[in-house]
């Protein structure tokens, strides 16, 4: 296979393990997110004014965010609803895949352990000719990098 560089951006797919595949349920508009921060402490050291050590604290991870057009069946959206209705939460582990040319992945991000926070729909407005929009927001531990 040839090297890509760069790759594009909207070549993916979204996979929800545990769940019953469905090419619908794997197609998003948007995915972002993917940001692992490491903060620093810092503290004085004793006797020296001029500066101050900085040491690593844990990583941060952001919240994963995906967009789609609003699916009346999907395997997402009821994992979801199970979420907020039972407040019965199961993380599942989520596979962000960038794709190239013939649909095979490139590099995969691993989103452990995420679960849900925020399920947003769009608005609904007479004026415009628009699709439903909903935004899906998961909390997860972290993530791990595969480059194909």
């Amino acid at each position: 296979m040839a090297n890509y560089y760069p790759p594009v951006a909207f070549h993916f797919r979204v996979e929800v393990l545990g769940l019953p595949t469905n090419d619908d349920d794997m197609r998003f508009s948007e995915a972002g997110g993917l940001t692992v921060e490491i903060p620093t402490e810092e503290h004085a050291e004793g006797g020296e004014n001029r500066f101050t050590q900085k040491y690593p604290l844990r990583p941060k991870f952001a919240e994963l965010l995906l967009k789609r057009g609003l699916l009346k069946n999907s395997a997402i959206s009821d994992w979801i609803v199970q979420c907020i209705d039972t407040m019965n939460i199961v993380p599942k582990n989520i596979d962000v895949k960038l794709l190239n040319e013939n649909h095979v992945p490139l590099i995969t991000w691993h989103i452990i352990n995420a679960y849900p926070t925020k399920w947003t729909i769009g608005e609904f407005n007479a004026s415009q000719n628009a699709i439903v929009v909903e935004s899906l927001q998961f909390c997860y531990q972290r993530f791990s990098i595969d480059k194909s």
